[in-house]
């Protein structure tokens, strides 16, 4: 457990976290919305810090990222608990696992703030200080927070980044985009390189009734990331029935091109888990129509995943369509791509590539 950053405090030992878009007034002896940020006495504590659920060494691609040091692997951390409560979550075993812990108590809150505080103690001991050791055991270029909501751990991830980026590391998020301006700000200030962000839907009410939130700023996080320099990646999970008709496609990629068309957009396949086990899985013709709505928008980077991707996978260069970058499922080989150039026209790629 670690005293919080990012809070406030308030009158009557109520503190306001502001980690995140739910800013959530918490009193004393209780948790936020996530169920890792506990005011106690007045001061906010984060009680997942240092405590890793899990931790694995990743390819770059399986973020996905595509346009940031592609081949590379990535030390990936993730914690326990989630600012959302998506009904498709497909880390809902971790993600989750506070809210359903509140759901089991049945001595009142009490008991359940205890139980939260018992699952927070369980995890595995991986402080900063061991989670850049390990990255470079592992000979990874990069740290990524990842599987949960990292915004929710941001001071672990906040110590663990200042600690990476003096041994020549890079630091990835990756995000449902509901930080707030705080938190976005603050990540940039202690070294975030790279963050890839959910937009779930254009559609407030599937934000409001399949993951317990907001969209407009998740779309805010997007044009602030931008802003500040971090390099951006997109994603879509494209589910049946849900938030794959045409018209909420084209808003999105729409969306991204107007922030910047250079911004690569994930469409990806859903696969039935968690609250949503009967909705069928998302059909590869799906994907293709998708990529077709983004290309159509202007961007110049779309890719389509959780299926055998193709040449949807591939990167190709924008102005001569020379291929730059062949993908075999998580894996990336650089064919075309010379110092971020491409060899072909010597037009420059966006994204980091060293």
């Amino acid at each position: 457990m670690r005293r919080a950053i990012l809070f406030e405090k308030l009158e009557g030992e109520f503190v306001r976290c502001t980690a995140c878009a739910h800013y959530c007034r918490i009193m004393n002896g209780m948790s936020g919305a996530c169920g890792v940020r506990k005011n106690i006495g007045g001061e906010l504590y984060l009680s997942t810090y240092g405590k890793a659920v899990a931790a694995n060494n990743d390819p770059i691609e399986k973020k996905p990222l595509n346009h940031f040091l592609p081949g590379t692997t990535v030390f990936s951390i993730g914690t326990l608990g989630c600012n959302f409560s998506c009904d498709f979550c497909q880390n809902w075993d971790i993600s989750q696992a506070m809210r359903l812990l509140r759901g089991q108590a049945k001595g009142g809150v009490q008991q359940a703030e205890t139980m939260l505080q018992r699952a927070a103690n369980d995890g595995m001991d991986l402080p900063p200080e061991r989670i850049v050791q390990e990255t470079k055991l592992h000979g990874s270029k990069s740290i990524a927070f990842t599987y949960n909501e990292p915004t929710i751990a941001f001071e672990y991830a906040r110590d663990t980044f200042i600690l990476a980026k003096k041994e020549g590391l890079k630091t990835v998020f990756v995000s449902n985009g509901f930080q707030s301006k705080e938190c976005m700000e603050a990540l940039k200030g202690c070294g975030l390189d790279a963050i890839r962000i959910d937009v779930k839907s254009f559609n407030e009410n599937f934000y409001r009734d399949i993951c317990k939130a907001r969209l407009e700023p998740v779309l805010e996080s997007v044009k602030l990331a931008h802003r500040l320099g971090l390099w951006v990646e997109i994603i879509t999970l494209v589910i049946p029935g849900k938030n794959d008709s045409d018209e909420e496609l084209k808003q999105i990629a729409e969306f991204v091109a107007g922030v910047d068309k250079s911004m690569p957009w994930h469409v990806t396949a859903f696969h039935p888990d968690y609250k949503m086990a009967n909705v069928p899985a998302t059909q590869k013709a799906k994907l293709e129509r998708a990529w077709k709505i983004g290309k159509d928008a202007g961007l110049e980077y779309v890719y389509i995943g959780n299926v055998d991707a193709g040449k949807y996978g591939d990167t190709y260069c924008p102005k001569c369509n020379e291929l730059l970058i062949k993908r075999d499922g998580f894996s990336g080989e650089k064919i075309g791509l010379v110092d971020g150039m491409c060899r072909k026209c010597k037009n420059k790629i966006a994204g980091v590539w060293s």
